[in-house]
């Protein structure tokens, strides 16, 4: 007989770089009984995840929908729609999904340069500057929270330089939607993505992206096809708007009700208190580390409140710490990439695990381990 490994599947404390905890809420909402994906019902619940992603990413663009899929969905989907052979893509890099964004740019035949920054660091943008003075680009794409570092890039000030040219401006906002402000129409970027399982406190499997105006005419006007079906826009939004609805593909229904409840609760909390709470939680965390001889990786004003990246002391062997504090106290955190491998804890406060008992339960069983 077979054995239902799920019965061993327990309370774990979230803490890592994703996923994050899931409320009760959430749960409940995926729980209920799956509608058609083409019923009447269902598509009243489509139009109100759009109009609750539309205010949680501070846009109007109208072309605001979730893919199905996880986040790297929503990075490929901005770029095979945006990206024609030979289009000429900066990518502005400084850890592990900087690299992603250049990988797929080559792998569509763009022409693909880069500005990079060490790891740790931001994305200096006076070397931004210099690149697009020395060549014209169609797209310049930055990654708002590097989630392999913890740093928060100067998406503003690097928007201003991106509007200086006629290039598109594409934002990765995987770890940022719901954990800090993240002003789409304000800043002008044109394609932005994101994923259901960080700030937004539900389960992976949806990537909300959103397409300006502009975005939309470059897509509209490709001289060739979408090389990917699945991820076009252009046959998506047949199925995401309008009274009459175009068959795509399956939407995976119930991963949809999990999102529209964990945005309802968002929008019910309120954006400004959501961005206080992850403030305050990371602050308190930040100094409970700092009394027990943690330090952490980034500079104050370049942290990010929902991703804490803390050095692993010279002597501590950090995977045996990850693995006893996922065994004894049930937590699980993050270990380095990449450069960083074996050099930093990554400790997670995203939606819902932002709470001060997360920060009392983690911090506590640190100063048991190191």
């Amino acid at each position: 007989m077979v054995k239902n490994l799920l019965d061993r599947v327990g309370t774990i404390t979230l803490m890592g770089p994703g996923p994050s905890c899931v409320t009760d809420e959430v749960y409940r909402a995926m729980s209920l009984p799956t509608l058609g994906h083409m019923d009447s019902e269902f598509i009243k619940i489509m139009d109100g995840i759009k109009e609750m992603l539309q205010k949680v990413m501070a846009t109007q663009n109208r072309l605001t929908v979730p893919i199905s899929g996880t986040g790297s969905a929503g990075m490929e989907t901005c770029f095979v729609n945006l990206i024609e052979p030979h289009d000429t893509v900066l990518i502005l890099k400084n850890g592990v999904f900087g690299n992603r964004m250049f990988d797929v740019a080559t792998r569509l035949g763009a022409e693909v340069d880069a500005v990079d920054a060490p790891w740790g660091k931001p994305i200096d943008p006076e070397m931004v500057k210099k690149q697009l003075e020395k060549k014209k680009y169609k797209i310049v794409a930055i990654v708002h929270a590097e989630t392999s570092t913890g740093v928060r890039n100067p998406i503003q000030e690097v928007a201003k330089l991106v509007h200086q040219t006629d290039a598109l401006y594409l934002v990765d906002a995987v770890t940022s939607l719901g954990g800090i402000p993240v002003p789409t129409d304000e800043l002008g970027i044109d394609a932005l993505y994101s994923g259901t399982q960080k700030c937004l406190s539900c389960p992976p499997g949806l990537s909300p992206v959103s397409f300006s105006e502009k975005a939309v005419k470059a897509i509209t006007n490709r001289k060739t096809k979408v090389p990917n079906w699945y991820l076009d826009m252009n046959m998506i939004i047949q199925y995401w708007n309008g009274a009459k609805r175009v068959y795509h593909h399956t939407a995976p229904i119930n991963m949809l009700y999990g999102l529209y409840q964990s945005l309802y609760l968002i929008l019910e909390e309120g954006l400004d208190a959501v961005y206080a709470r992850h403030m305050k939680y990371h602050n308190m965390l930040a100094q409970e580390l700092e009394g027990i001889g943690l330090a952490m990786l980034v500079a104050p004003e370049f942290r990010l409140p929902m991703l804490n990246a803390v050095i692993v002391p010279e002597g501590v062997d950090e995977a045996k710490v990850r693995n006893d504090l996922r065994n004894t106290y049930n937590i699980e955190i993050g270990a380095g990439l990449g450069d960083l491998a074996g050099k930093i804890f990554r400790i997670g406060l995203m939606g819902h695990t932002a709470r001060e008992e997360n920060v009392v339960k983690v911090v506590s069983a640190l100063k048991e381990l190191i």
